[in-house]
């Protein structure tokens, strides 16, 4: 077994007594029904596809579904970390399916994709963190759906080694997502595989060496952070020049998951909006319900604009100091 590959147990790192809290009125949503989401489900299961719609709960999967959308979860459905708030299965993987690319570019190039958002397990067990079957299926999606911009979300494959992250950038994303999850106090309990700045410095490095990339990153509230510990992280991203952040409610998935601590309100996640922009982000998704991919492909489009409108402002302030 590889030295840097250890099964962390669920069950000693999540609190196997904590009651599930009542959700307030912003955060309740509609039950998945509709034909789109059907047809979505319908094509996911025939092509034998995972996504995190489903392994992660996540509360937009009607909306998302209902409209053709899905976040293709890659490298197979168990995670060989045991985070607190995740609701993935830990343990050992199996094999990579190396099939797995072709039909995800299939499945893009049916469902007629504007943009696609590419997700994964950890996988310790691999020397690369599987950065080469990244590489692979952006390679296939672009092959059968040209068109298709893809942002891609991914695990800290352990270190930041540009032998990593440099086959990844010239497989050429258009978005380059990794997600801090939640402020560094909470590190040991909620995500004890991963470490803060190790994570901080993946997005420096995905920026320094390709520029042109969009970077994003998310985390949840709720969990215990404070508003300065808050802060402090926008200004780590911003030192990375993370373009995008995204700020959602933590629920908790199980009652054996980390209890959330604070149902946050609409208010407070303006506040953090207002906060994030004002310290120089491109763009900032800061709801109850926001999850990394949720609106994804609108927000590449405000995305490129964001960036149009910086570009020409820095172009009249060049034009008035000449």
């Amino acid at each position: 077994m590889n030295k840097r590959f250890e099964v962390r147990h669920p069950e000693k790192l999540k609190n196997k007594s904590s009651p599930m809290e009542k959700k307030p009125p912003w955060l309740k949503v509609k039950a998945p029904l509709s034909e789109g989401y059907k047809e979505t489900k319908n094509l996911v299961k025939r092509n034998n596809l995972k996504t995190i719609c489903e392994e992660a709960s996540c509360p937009n999967i009607g909306e998302c579904w209902s409209r053709g959308h899905a976040t293709f979860l890659i490298m197979g459905d168990t995670c060989t970390r045991g985070c607190a708030f995740c609701n993935v299965k830990t343990g050992i993987p199996s094999k990579l399916d190396m099939l797995e690319p072709d039909r995800i570019g299939i499945s893009v190039q049916k469902m007629k994709l504007r943009h696609v958002v590419i997700t994964s397990v950890d996988r310790d067990d691999l020397s690369d963190g599987g950065a080469a079957h990244y590489v692979k299926t952006i390679d296939a999606i672009k092959r059968y759906s040209p068109s298709t911009t893809i942002e891609i979300l991914t695990p800290d494959f352990l270190k930041c080694d540009d032998e990593v992250v440099f086959p990844i950038l010239n497989s050429a994303p258009d978005v380059f997502n990794h997600n801090l999850e939640t402020v560094p106090s909470l590190y040991p309990t909620v995500r004890p595989g991963a470490r803060y700045f190790t994570s901080v410095r993946l997005l420096s490095r995905v920026k320094e060496i390709k520029g042109s990339i969009f970077t994003k990153s998310g985390i949840m509230v709720g969990m215990g952070e404070t508003r300065i510990e808050v802060s402090q992280l926008m200004d780590d991203l911003r030192v990375a020049n993370v373009d995008f952040l995204t700020i959602g409610q933590y629920l908790q998935p199980t009652p054996k998951h980390f209890p959330v601590k604070e149902f946050v309100t609409p208010e407070t996640f303006e506040h953090y909006k207002r906060l994030a922009l004002g310290k120089g982000f491109l763009l900032v998704s800061s709801t109850p319900l926001t999850r990394s991919s949720f609106h994804a492909d609108d927000d590449f489009q405000l995305l490129k604009e964001a960036r149009r409108k910086v570009s020409n402002a820095q172009k009249d302030v060049n034009k008035k100091c000449l």
